[in-house]
């Protein structure tokens, strides 16, 4: 059984008198009435992260992660409350401090506080992290319309290439093995343009399990269809350089998630401000493609080609 699936049979019908909760179908609890917006997440070594041998990277990673499920609903993260479990090794004053280190350079660097949280024992380091921002209204998960245009923010898939560096299933020269390895762990969040999301997003969500999982999750009440270009979904150049000189598939790496773009809809009517509104913040987005209600299925197209969906669905909890 899937996340998705074990929500809505399970914990979604706890929730009917709770509106702030949207119906568990979004990443954010929202109480409109207090402007209050939280996020929550958890972290469990050898899951979301490898191992903890570079704790320093791990915590910047798992921060980044968390306070990007404010930034995609358009909400300024200001509070973060860690729940931390680990043993000895995981804890030792040499991590702690490491730890401390890291954290206070991400919430200067975020303008975020450490506000609270938890510590227990355990065999693995597990984390979890609640995210807490103020606003009067946030961009929704699933408000798309039929016609609306696609964009991604930044470019996806150097992450995906720097986990399989990690994991020892590609070999890279020391220049390149650094750029991927950091794309992994730092991810680039577009918080530039967060504040003014709502200007222009019908609905949005960040991409942290993959281009077309959260896709799917962003139009799953919708009763509309995708159709994306491949060839313009947005990659580094180094990631171009990889699949041409190993011949690898692009759609393979763009679909395996932890990018932490924001992933948006917009009406065609929007196309020329956000060309000048992200050409002024000197944010890097692109069109990928539309939304449609005429249609049978979601397509991937690539040039007169269908791409198949198999294996591309992106990262799901299985229980």
């Amino acid at each position: 059984m899937d996340e998705f699936t074990l929500i809505q049979k399970y914990f979604k019908k706890l929730t009917y008198n709770n509106p702030s909760a949207l119906s568990l179908n979004d990443d954010v609890f929202f109480d409109k009435k207090k402007s209050v917006v939280i996020s929550t997440d958890t972290y469990l070594e050898g899951v979301h992260f490898l191992n903890f041998r570079n704790p320093d990277l791990v915590i910047k990673k798992i921060i980044r992660s968390s306070i990007s499920d404010l930034y995609c609903k358009g909400v300024t993260p200001k509070f973060v409350f860690i729940c931390a479990s680990g043993n000895n090794k995981s804890f030792s004053n040499k991590n702690l401090n490491i730890i401390s280190k890291s954290l206070k350079e991400e919430q200067k660097k975020y303008g975020i506080k450490l506000s609270g949280g938890d510590t227990t024992r355990s065999n693995k380091a597990i984390f979890t992290i609640m995210s807490l921002g103020y606003s009067k209204k946030i961009v929704k998960r699933n408000k798309c319309k039929s016609g609306d245009d696609v964009y991604v923010t930044g470019n996806i898939g150097d992450s995906y290439l720097g986990l399989q560096i990690l994991k020892r299933n590609i070999l890279l020269n020391r220049k390149k093995y650094n750029y991927f390895i950091k794309k992994y762990y730092l991810p680039d969040l577009p918080i530039k343009i967060c504040s003014n999301l709502f200007d222009f997003a019908n609905s949005s969500i960040d991409i942290s399990d993959g281009l077309f999982g959260d896709l799917s999750k962003l139009i799953n009440k919708s009763k509309l269809f995708y159709n994306i270009d491949i060839n313009k979904v947005p990659i580094s150049v180094n990631l171009k350089k990889y699949l041409i000189k190993f011949k690898k598939k692009k759609i393979n790496f763009i679909s395996k998630g932890d990018d932490y773009q924001i992933l948006f809809t917009s009406s065609k009517s929007k196309r020329n401000y956000i060309h000048k509104y992200f050409k002024k913040m000197n944010q890097k987005v692109t069109l990928i493609g539309n939304l449609t209600k005429d249609a049978k299925n979601n397509e991937i197209i690539d040039g007169d080609k269908i791409l198949k969906h198999a294996n591309n669905e992106g990262y799901s909890h299985n229980f």
